[in-house]
């Protein structure tokens, strides 16, 4: 395991900060990433892996693991491997999503996407390394004071979020969804409640889990990330309209183009802002039992809705 104890502060130290907590937790999980795989033969797949993984992002996913359990008691070494797990399940779902079969992109953070950089065969490989590493890393480097039933739970949550109940169920109904003007506002919230919302909810659930909390505790992270994950996903719909290449580091007005029905296609722009914001306001509410030790995740919900990237 990584050790972080020398570069950690806790929560309440970071509170005032939001900015300050959040590059110290990317450079904790950056290290740890570019840790997980190293590059050996056959070295063409090794590097795949890494270019994507390692271009860079927000980290959100591995944040909310990482405060989650903070917040409940646990540590950042605990949550670390589960937290970089989340990060690969998340990379590989990009590397997939850019693919001339799905999306079809050339731009991923700002950087030539993977097929562009290692041809489409390499690319499907490391999108599928990443996904079984996914799965080995948090049962393989979860420190051992941490009951093995929790893992356990965790490796469940994880694919779950992934699979046809979460994360690859939204993505079919995305596809089915492209070009059709009458998607209802009911099959618009599936898609991303499965595509986008499923793997934060797992992120913060999976935090809770590792650090031991009850299941009143755990119902309160589920609801706190559903509502989340929702307004992360408005807010990009906004973005894609009214965003740039540079903002974005990916191709702006994707939407548009492919004719996705979306947020604010349903609501215009404005009511599409005040959605987000109501449901950030749902979320911290449902941490409020937890004081002082939410702010680092109510922190994070605010953030979601202020981005401009």
């Amino acid at each position: 395991m990584v050790a972080t104890d020398n570069l950690q502060k806790t929560p309440e130290e970071a509170k005032l900060n939001l900015a300050a907590y959040l590059k110290e937790r990317q450079k904790l999980c950056n290290t740890a990433l570019d840790q997980s795989i190293p590059v050996v033969y056959p070295e063409k797949i090794y590097e795949s892996m890494r270019y994507s993984l390692l271009a860079g992002g927000k980290r959100i996913r591995p944040i909310l693991c990482l405060a989650a359990c903070e917040m409940m008691g646990g540590t950042i070494d605990m949550a670390m491997p589960t937290a970089c797990a989340l990060e690969m399940i998340h990379t590989m779902s990009l590397i997939h999503d850019d693919l001339p079969a799905m999306d079809n992109d050339d731009y991923r953070r700002g950087k030539l996407t993977n097929h562009k950089v290692y041809g489409e065969n390499i690319a499907i490989l490391a999108g599928d390394g990443l996904l079984a590493l996914a799965f080995e890393f948090p049962a393989t480097q979860t420190p051992a004071n941490v009951p093995h039933e929790r893992v356990l739970q965790v490796i469940a949550r994880l694919g779950k979020a992934l699979g046809a109940a979460g994360l690859v169920g939204g993505q079919v109904v995305d596809l089915d969804s492209e070009g059709k003007l009458d998607i209802s506002l009911e099959t618009l919230n599936f898609i991303h409640n499965h595509k986008t919302a499923a793997l934060l909810e797992a992120s913060v659930v999976c935090g809770g889990l590792l650090a031991g909390a009850s299941s009143e505790d755990i119902q309160r992270l589920t609801r706190y990330a559903q509502s989340i994950g929702l307004a992360f996903q408005i807010i990009d719909d906004i973005l894609d309209i009214t965003a740039t290449l540079e903002q974005l580091g990916k191709t702006a007005g994707k939407d548009l183009t492919a004719k996705k029905v979306t947020y604010p296609s349903l609501w215009g722009i404005e009511e599409s802002r005040s959605k987000a914001t109501q449901l950030v306001e749902a979320a911290c509410a449902e941490l409020a039992p937890f004081g002082e030790k939410a702010l680092p995740l109510q922190a994070i919900a605010h953030y979601i809705v202020s981005r401009n990237h």
